[in-house]
């Protein structure tokens, strides 16, 4: 998701994205342990992800502690 489209979603449903996120990572990480994963560039394209929502989110919150 690029950043624009994850600014359009409402917090719950960034959280929400953001953990199903993290459980995916959780699973590519079994799979490279076990040896089973092949395509590797996903982790790094998942952590990304997941460092956008976070970012994205931690901002929304602040305007929201700014404008309450």
């Amino acid at each position: 998701m690029k950043a624009k489209e994850i600014r359009a979603l409402s917090v719950e449903e960034i959280a929400t994205k953001t953990d199903d996120l993290r459980d995916e990572l959780m699973r590519l990480r079994f799979q490279q342990v076990a040896g089973q994963l092949t395509d590797t560039s996903r982790l790094r394209v998942l952590r990304r992800q997941i460092a956008r929502m976070e970012t994205i989110l931690n901002q929304k919150k602040q305007l929201a502690e700014q404008e309450g």
